[in-house]
């Protein structure tokens, strides 16, 4: 097979790159539609049974998670062809999924321009220590990762922290347009959703929208984990770090059944998506099918992706990730 790269994988997915306003329009129509309906149909069923209520609620957090890869595609400005018009929508979608626009929209882009450099983690991305750091670590800051690594923490605390914290927070040296955009995404959640808990009452309220928020920001997490967490994954030095490896070689490509690649608005093909953030997600798996040079990359199933969960450190000399297990037989302790 021929050896990848830029200016050969930049010809052939250019072809992708362009948004169709009218897929566009009909993916807008197909999950943010479905969503409204559902949150009614599981407030109106409330007063039946509150289980029919957490059924449908559950069922609607897909189309959460849908709906946020359409911010995430308006936040790459992928999604439409003009500029404002994903900016509009990239601010309805970010207040429909908790996220605010700009804040998350600039720390994605530093995800993706330094995303397998090892110089440049911290900020877009899942905390992760090499051998060589953990090694030098206080005990302090070995039991701080450690908890912070453990699936309790990340998939179930994890969430709530994003919402509630993380996401509601700018960085000291984030720019005032940005904190502006924050802060009125901020005052619009509390408003509504501080409406709807005194209208709703407190137990209608968590049995709806809790299971939608909670398991959408869940699956996002995990998703997010799953594809750049797996044992060959490619780190580098900035001396060393090219752009097509670590788009090919340090994103999976997680293939999951027709329908979970449809609610996740088939953002498995990550390493297409790394290697051309301006591919609307409508035409990701087309790229990929179409484009022979994509196919050798890692493939992870659905029931593969839990053995991601036991890599924990990343170890330079080997260019793998290690268990914790696997650290203490090679260094005793």
């Amino acid at each position: 097979m021929e050896k990848p790269n830029i200016k050969t994988l930049r010809k052939f997915v250019r072809p992708f790159e362009k948004a169709d306003d009218k897929r566009s329009t009909v993916q807008i129509i197909n999950t943010i539609v479905p969503l409204f309906i559902l949150v009614v149909l599981s407030i109106v069923s409330y007063k039946y049974h509150w289980t029919i209520s957490l059924v449908l609620s559950t069922i609607a957090s897909g189309f959460l998670v849908r709906t946020f890869i359409i911010f995430h595609d308006c936040c790459h400005g992928s999604f439409f062809k003009k500029k404002k018009y994903n900016e509009v929508l990239g601010n309805i979608t970010g207040f429909l999924t908790f996220f605010s626009y700009r804040k998350w929209r600039r720390e994605h882009l530093i995800h993706h321009a330094g995303s397998g450099n090892i110089d440049k983690r911290g900020i877009g991305d899942i905390w992760v220590m090499t051998v060589d750091e953990y090694q030098v670590a206080t005990k302090g800051e070995r039991l701080k990762y450690r908890m912070y690594r453990n699936p309790i923490v990340m998939f179930i605390l994890g969430p709530i922290f994003l919402v509630l914290v993380s996401n509601r927070c700018n960085a000291k040296d984030s720019r005032q347009k940005e904190r502006y955009n924050t802060w009125l995404n901020n005052i619009a959640l509390v408003l509504v959703y501080g409406s709807l808990l005194y209208f709703m009452g407190v137990s209608m309220f968590f049995v709806v929208f809790g299971p939608i928020v909670f398991f959408a920001a869940m699956a996002g997490i995990w998703l997010f984990y799953i594809q750049h967490t797996f044992e060959d994954s490619y780190f580098e030095e900035s001396s060393e770090w090219d752009f097509v490896k670590a788009a090919i070689e340090g994103s999976s490509y997680f293939k999951l059944p027709l329908l979970l690649q449809w609610i996740t608005g088939n953002i498995g093909y990550h390493h297409v998506h790394h290697l051309s953030p301006k591919i609307p997600n409508y035409q990701l798996a087309k790229t990929h099918n179409n484009v022979t040079l994509l196919h050798n990359v890692t493939t992870i199933s659905f029931k593969k992706s839990f053995e991601s969960l036991k890599y924990k450190l990343y170890d330079e000399q080997r260019k793998c990730f290690i268990t914790f297990k696997t650290f203490k037989l090679r260094y005793g302790y």
